[in-house]
């Protein structure tokens, strides 16, 4: 187990801490506020009987520790000067200046804000710590030091005291640390919180992580030695580290999702930080080399950081010893962020002193949840908090006061199959917070969802499917079609292969069907082509897991063209991204189109996984597409691609070569024909051909393949243009 903080550091510490950071901090400025802090605060002491004074300087202790700068300590030397003791606002700012000022006094403004249950009382609150925060984000980072070293010594308090504080933390301080990415605090505030809400539970994780923790250290040792032995010779300056997960992650596991230890994969992890994104990738390709990756536990926040700006590639794999276990691979800089977060940029960086892209969009959320906050209901603020802070998982609850836990997204369908079957089965409508809601209502933390049901069993709509978030709900779904819907079933899963047979050019006679289906019906347990009907109606049988195999048969008996082969992925749902291409498994991943074929919407296209610059966009006839991608060299790394149906504000290059009729004036006229309509060139270049033909090579920006065709029209009206083709 990790060793307990030291819940008091005196001055000298303190010192020494800057000395040791070497963060060129200003020496005298402490010094001066230190001592007008233990004037003030005299003979004051803690409720445990320690001098007041200590208190202050282990806040600038820690904060050092995250290395945030000058001001920023002393105004946690003074935090709590004015609010304890007879100095005044206006005489530590002619002392020290507005911005220690200023600091000071919006931490001051917090420690007066009453924690209550009642919720207009609470959007209060969360409002004037929003509007402190969004001011000086430094406030809320001395608040969340404060907070941490309040919670290291409140043993001394009354257990309810103790209760309330603690709960204050888990549903406020903890959330803002999380969503500010600065993990220590963060998990260590949630750790302290769950000691006091529940300590037997507490107790119970900490005896059986100190009980096997030996082994379990001897694993990752062991670990560490296999992927440094593999790496050392092909990536310089890797670093591999070991990683308990903490007290209140293991809690949530086991105590809140029914999960024993050892069904949990990531109590210890393994971390290697690297020099490069390149190398991130490099690693995960060793890693999977060594150990095998266990299927859909691959996460990639390189390209898709979290909200708190996160980064890191995961991976669940496992070992010869068959114990699966967690592998996160990251940069140095991403390993900054994900240590101190926000408190980076003060550590690493510039901090506030220059305008800052990534620091403004760390707080660019507390401004959006000010700005559209409903002037006529204050308790908006408080459901927007909690949706915003905890994006991974909701937490919500029945009407008895179970709590559910639920992925984000999850609607009141998932809430109702959650429950049980059979309420999923008889719902006809839900209320959250007593208000009636759509079906597809996605849930949000901390709301009480009622599922209305009816006696009769009329059982799920099948555009449920469509909808729910969970698996659980769409197994059952799929569970009650099976039994209840066969004829339904039956016409259903008729229509969707004729739809796909239609799509792909199949043409069969019915009769000649189940004949032509009869070895892929065996292998699907199908013993009649209903049977095989009623199968894809209800989700049991996925198309696109046995097209590829029908094609091909298809192909072989019907035809004399060999069909192309691809390589056959599990459709996942889609999402828009800011390209304008869908790349299948991937939500919202960096994206870039190939200069060798340029392509355009409207085309074609396959993506290409590179390492470390997202998924390169090819056209599928492109001359560095193999056509059977099957027999690439990486097979895996190519994957299915398509435009979105709707692409706005995106503009793509295309290269055009035109053959003409050499003559006066040629150039000229086809330059004013682009012109006249608004068409941005990039490059315009012409030259002598064979018996009288000029050649021209012309790039300009279009808006799809659309656009192109019509640029060729006109263009084509051109006198003497004999052809024109891309390039």
């Amino acid at each position: 187990m990790p060793e307990k903080p030291k819940y008091y550091q005196d001055y000298n510490e303190l010192l020494e801490l800057m000395k040791k950071n070497d963060h060129g901090y200003d020496f005298d400025l402490i010094e001066k506020a230190y001592r007008l802090a233990e004037k003030m605060h005299g003979d004051q002491r803690r409720a445990s009987g320690i001098p007041y004074i200590l208190h202050p300087t282990t806040v600038a202790c820690i904060l050092c520790e995250l290395g945030m700068d000058s001001q920023c300590l002393a105004a946690a030397l003074l935090h709590d000067v004015v609010e304890d003791t007879p100095i005044t606002l206006q005489e530590v700012t002619k002392i020290f200046g507005s911005e220690i000022a200023n600091l000071i006094d919006g931490v001051t403004k917090l420690g007066k804000i009453p924690y209550s249950s009642r919720e207009e009382q609470q959007a209060e609150n969360i409002r004037k710590m929003l509007i402190a925060m969004s001011n000086d984000i430094r406030v809320i980072i001395i608040k969340l030091a404060d907070r941490l070293h309040n919670m290291r010594t409140i043993e001394c308090m009354k257990e309810q005291h103790r209760r309330d504080k603690a709960l204050e933390v888990m549903e406020v301080y903890a959330p803002i640390a999380h969503r500010l990415g600065i993990r220590a605090i963060k998990e260590e505030l949630e750790d302290l919180s769950i000691r006091y809400l529940d300590p037997i539970g507490y107790s119970e994780i900490e005896k059986q992580l100190e009980a096997k923790s030996k082994d379990r250290l001897n694993f990752v040792a062991d670990i560490k030695q296999q992927l440094y032995d593999r790496l050392k010779d092909e990536i310089s300056n890797v670093y591999i580290e070991g990683r308990v997960k903490s007290i209140h992650g293991i809690y949530k596991k086991t105590f809140m999702k029914g999960r024993t230890m050892d069904q949990i994969f990531d109590i210890f992890a393994v971390r290697v930080i690297v020099d490069s994104v390149a190398d991130c990738y490099n690693v995960l390709g060793v890693v999977h080399d060594v150990f095998k990756p266990l299927p859909n536990r691959f996460k990639d926040y390189i390209s898709t950081p979290k909200p708190n700006m996160y980064q890191s590639l995961h991976t669940t794999v496992i070992g010869k010893e068959g114990i699966p276990f967690e592998i996160q691979i990251r940069t140095w800089e991403m390993h900054y962020t994900a240590e101190f977060g926000i408190a980076a940029h003060w550590k690493y960086k510039e901090g506030i002193t220059k305008k800052n892209n990534s620091l403004d969009d760390r707080l660019a959320w507390i401004r959006k949840v000010l700005e559209n906050q409903s002037d006529n209901d204050s308790t908006d603020i408080v459901r927007t908090i909690k949706m915003d802070l905890i994006p991974e998982e909701v937490f919500v609850f029945t009407p008895k006061g179970d709590v559910l836990s639920l992925p984000m997204g999850a609607t009141v369908i998932d809430v109702a199959y959650a429950i049980h079957s059979e309420v999923g089965n008889r719902m006809i409508g839900a209320k959250v917070d007593k208000r009636i809601v759509p079906i597809d209502y996605k849930v949000a933390t901390g709301e009480i969802v009622e599922i209305m049901t009816t006696k009769e069993s009329g059982g799920p709509k099948r555009d449920w499917l469509n909808i729910v978030k969970t698996s659980e709900a769409r197994s059952k779904i799929r569970l009650w079609f099976k039994r209840e819907k066969r004829d339904e079933n039956i016409v259903e899963g008729k229509s969707q292969l004729e739809a796909e047979f239609r799509r792909l050019g199949i043409h069969i006679p019915e009769k000649d069907l189940p004949e032509f289906l009869s070895d892929v019906m065996h292998r699907q347990n199908c013993n009649t082509i209903d049977d095989f009907y009623a199968s894809i109606g209800y989700g049991g049988i996925q198309l696109w897991r046995i097209l590829p195999r029908i094609k091909e048969d298809y192909f072989k008996k019907y035809t004399d063209v060999q069909p192309t082969p691809v390589v056959v992925k599990e459709p996942v749902p889609k999402k828009k991204v800011s390209s304008g291409v869908i790349i299948e498994g991937m939500d919202d991943c960096l994206v870039k189109y190939s200069r060798c074929c340029n392509p355009l919407p409207g085309d074609d296209i396959i993506g290409f996984i590179t390492r470390g610059y997202g998924v390169s966009i090819h056209k599928r006839n492109c001359s560095n597409v193999p056509v059977d991608i099957s027999k690439a060299p990486e097979p895996e790394r190519w994957v299915k691609a398509e435009w979105t149906d709707h692409i706005v504000n995106e503009t793509f290059k295309a290269t055009l070569q035109i053959s003409a009729t050499d003559r006066t004036g040629l150039l000229a006229d086809i330059t004013n024909q682009l012109s006249a309509m608004h068409l941005f060139i990039h490059t315009l270049n012409s030259r002598e051909g064979k018996n009288g033909i000029a050649i021209i090579e012309v790039s300009l920006t279009v808006n799809g393949i659309n656009h192109l065709k019509m640029v060729i029209s006109k263009l084509s009206g051109i006198n003497g243009i004999i052809s024109i083709g891309r390039n």
